[in-house]
């Protein structure tokens, strides 16, 4: 076992994950984190582990990506999966909890932890001390956003996510729309399946313009000031702008030909390949406010969306993260600084969950490494690995993400004529096989499958 010492800053859902899972594996950790000396403009009590948002961890069922994650974080023994269900009220099909009641059941494992030093401190650089994990999340303070940005470089950081929608393609009405890209530059048939082209008619795309100018938008939180970066507005501040504003912009029909028509359509609402196997498409300069049944509404308005399955919702709002492809390797350490890692939504995850998922396996791998074994990621085929992987494949505009199908390998070709249930059902069902292989051979390695202690039943109620 590794008595080494490590420095962790940030309490927040990943911090505390992988703080524990490392003093399970005898790591001497320092948790810094600025409550009670100062907190973020979202923050309101004392624990850790504060849930500032929804209290919902979101689906259940493992036909969707996020109920497979926590499923498989429950095999990894997930301190966060634990003190959620020992805090679940009910909420239908979604896992939602008594906030205070899982924040304090995480804070006291974290208090309580004789191999943690929990320290309360307003970081604002880097400290000097390595090993050191940055998991500080979303809302990182302006002089240590402001620090990192100057040790990993200029165009390291962002501070407003702006996500477009995805889709499933298999939700995709093929006969209403064509395959080009603009100017037929694809040089074979995959480069020009990476877009998917929806032709609108002149009153088809005035109407669109009229229902996303009256659809009702998130408002900004009291602490969030909206600068948008011009290269990534929302779809309505572009529609306030002008009604022709989005057909010289990401509507734009110049360089595309229906074939069906072999003429030019008024406008075009382009889709871009997810994933190289194009099992889902991105809506291109989506990027939305609008809440999320006015996104499903207009989206299936469109044509060819009739029936569109939405994977993921589009969103814009404050949100601290690095270019994590450019700045980390596929271990989660910082290429310029091996001993330095990054943990949680700082490194471009999205959600409760997902954080929580990112420090658990920052935990591991961190492990691995200071124990001299080769880092050892899940299987591509898991939600958890095809996670990770995402931060580490290289992308002209990274952009944080949920856990999503999107992000697997698609299964056997034989398979993708499934319904989508059964093709979700098989996905899971594949990940949870190649997760329980992946996690037997890592116990064999001391302490790299090492069990979670200390939970306390009168907690647990087990």
């Amino acid at each position: 076992m590794n008595n080494l010492g490590i420095t962790v800053i940030g309490a927040g859902l990943a911090g505390c994950e992988l703080a524990l899972q490392l003093a399970a594996r005898s790591f001497k950790v320092r948790l810094i984190d600025q409550k009670p000396v100062q907190r973020n403009p979202a923050q309101n009590s004392e624990s850790l582990c504060e849930l500032v948002c929804s209290n919902s961890f979101r689906g259940a069922s493992l036909t969707n990506a996020v109920g497979l994650i926590k499923e498989e974080m429950r095999i990894l023994g997930s301190y966060v999966m634990r003190a959620a269900q020992a805090a679940r009220v009910p909420a239908g099909g979604a896992l939602a909890v008594d906030r205070d009641l899982f924040s304090n059941t995480m804070t006291m494992w974290v208090k309580d932890h004789p191999n943690i030093e929990s320290i309360s401190q307003h970081v604002e650089a880097l400290p000097q001390e390595r090993p050191l994990v940055v998991a500080t999340g979303p809302l990182t303070g302006e002089a240590f956003a402001a620090d990192l940005q100057r040790n990993l470089g200029k165009d390291s950081i962002a501070y407003y996510d702006a996500i477009s929608p995805i889709i499933s393609a298999d939700s995709i009405n093929w006969e209403r729309v064509f395959l080009a890209s603009r100017w037929d530059k694809g040089e074979n048939d995959q480069d020009r399946r990476a877009y998917v082209n929806c032709p609108l008619a002149r009153d088809e795309y005035y109407q669109l313009i009229s229902d996303i100018r009256c659809a009702e938008k998130v408002p900004p939180r009291e602490f969030e000031d909206p600068k948008y970066f011009e290269g990534c507005l929302p779809i309505e501040v572009m529609v306030d702008r002008g009604e022709r504003t989005l057909a010289f912009g990401p509507l734009k029909p110049v360089g595309l030909v229906n074939p069906r028509t072999s003429k030019r359509p008024y406008a075009v609402v382009q889709l871009r390949a997810e994933n190289a196997s194009a099992t889902a498409y991105n809506i291109v300069g989506f990027q939305t406010r609008m809440v999320q049944r006015d996104q499903l509404r207009i989206i299936q308005s469109i044509p060819g969306l009739e029936q569109a399955h939405i994977e993921r919702y589009g969103s814009v709002h404050r949100n601290t993260f690095i270019d994590s492809p450019n700045v980390l390797d596929t271990t989660l350490r910082c290429k310029v600084d091996p001993d330095l890692w990054f943990a949680g939504q700082i490194t471009g995850v999205e959600g409760y969950v997902e954080s929580s998922a990112c420090g658990l396996i920052a935990a591991l791998l961190i492990d691995d490494v200071y124990n001299n074994r080769t880092p050892n990621l899940p299987p591509d085929t898991t939600a958890l690995g095809s996670l990770i992987r995402y931060l580490s494949v290289p992308r002209r505009d990274f952009q944080p993400t949920n856990v999503t199908f999107a992000l697997f390998p698609p299964l056997e070709s034989s398979s993708s004529r499934r319904k989508r249930a059964e093709r979700s059902e098989a996905m899971a069902a594949r990940a949870i096989d190649a997760l329980q292989i992946w996690w037997n051979q890592r116990a064999n390695f001391p302490s790299a499958g090492a069990s979670i202690q200390g939970y306390p039943d009168e907690v647990l109620g087990s």
